[in-house]
């Protein structure tokens, strides 16, 4: 004896997208259009002053930082390095090897709670970087970049 199921009374979901959204919680669109400042995110705004410092000082020194990488990262590692000090680090410096190229490494979260104002973001990532180009050529921070420590 075969048995079919009998047809159910509702017909189940539709295939689609709804039209209406009843309690406010369906996609979302963008309130700020990309072309208006207010779209861009602290963190990208952050990543940006990064890389323009970095890409600055990296014309200062072309020989000799062409093969360097600027990363930024949101918060330092949690268990430093056994002869660093216990203090929060705002960027750190890792010599090249074999697999990497020299690498200078700018944390976000850190650098930003110690600032108030755009401003004063980027004359501390200018001054970081400066610092931690300046361990990798053994030269002091202020010959890597004489204008972040003005004013």
């Amino acid at each position: 004896m075969d048995v079919e199921p009998l047809p159910s009374a509702s017909p189940g979901p539709r295939p689609g997208p709804r039209r209406r959204d009843r309690h406010g919680r369906g996609r979302r669109w963008d309130l700020i259009p990309p072309h208006l400042p207010g779209y861009r995110t602290r963190r990208d705004q952050f990543d940006d002053t990064v890389a323009e410092a970095g890409a600055a000082l990296t014309e200062r020194f072309p020989r000799r930082l062409a093969h360097l990488q600027v990363l930024v990262e949101e918060v330092p590692p949690s268990d430093p390095a056994p002869w660093e000090d216990a203090t929060v680090l705002l960027g750190r410096a890792l010599p090249p090897t074999r697999e990497h190229p020299a690498r200078v490494i700018v944390y976000r979260r850190p650098v930003q709670t110690r600032c108030l104002d755009d401003l004063d973001v980027e004359t501390l990532v200018r001054q970081v970087l400066a610092e931690q180009i300046g361990s990798l050529l053994s030269i002091s921070p202020e010959d890597v970049d004489p204008e972040a420590w003005l004013g």
